[in-house]
């Protein structure tokens, strides 16, 4: 974690400014994607300051897979998902009950020294400005295909959907509520992340989907 340099300059996207120092939220094999919606029970104290300080300021974390490690803080892949909590409740035993909604994608920058008990780090989101805006390459993906990995897949692996509603679901939608949803290992999700277009990402689950996951027992993909 390094010393004194210059901070980031915070990013504006369609009017909404992206801090250029966020908080991180490590966790293995949970991805958030742009425009994805990510439901996170948190719990521990270090994590329950972490909500309260981003609450209190942009309301921005950074969702990033660790790699990884024999001991100590583990090391982090080079690119995660910074998203907005868009709701919040608090439980009556202390547990947040909280809704990351997916922003921009990023390049993982300099880690700051902890004067938190949770990591933060400067973060570049300039290779995924795209992420504000609608892919294009949505109208490319083949549906039909898409769905047809799916029903293997989830046969498979024993897990369930509620069919009506993927087929109602747009494109985008569907893809990455699948990418997050389904329980692959932190590579494949990390792979799922990477993909430089909505396309990019279909063909990939599509792939991941036939050649079958980590598996689960009687699990329901949402």
């Amino acid at each position: 974690m390094g010393g004194a340099g210059p901070l980031p300059k915070a990013l504006r996207v369609h009017g909404r400014e992206q801090p250029g120092i966020i908080p991180l939220f490590p966790l293995s094999g949970c991805i958030l994607l742009p425009k994805g919606q990510l439901p996170l029970n948190i719990f521990e104290p270090r994590y329950l300051r972490m909500i309260d300080d981003a609450l209190a300021g942009a309301r921005t974390i950074g969702m990033i897979q660790p790699r990884e490690a024999a001991n100590g803080p583990p090391p982090l892949f080079d690119i995660g998902c910074a998203g907005r909590i868009t709701s919040f409740s608090e439980t009556g035993d202390g547990r947040y009950l909280v809704t990351l909604t997916g922003l921009l994608r990023f390049r993982l920058g300099q880690e700051l020294s902890a004067d938190t008990p949770y990591r933060k780090a400067q973060v570049d989101y300039s290779d995924f400005i795209p992420d504000a805006d609608a892919d294009a390459t949505e109208k490319a993906i083949d549906r039909e295909r898409l769905f047809d990995a799916m029903r293997l897949y989830l046969d498979t692996e024993n897990l369930s959907t509620d069919w009506e509603a993927a087929t109602e679901a747009p494109t985008d939608a569907l893809v990455n509520s699948l990418a997050m949803g389904c329980p692959f290992a932190p590579n494949e999700k990390q792979a799922l992340l990477e993909a430089p277009t909505l396309a990019d990402r279909a063909d990939c689950l599509i792939a991941l989907m036939r050649m079958g996951g980590d598996g689960g027992d009687g699990q329901t993909v949402q």
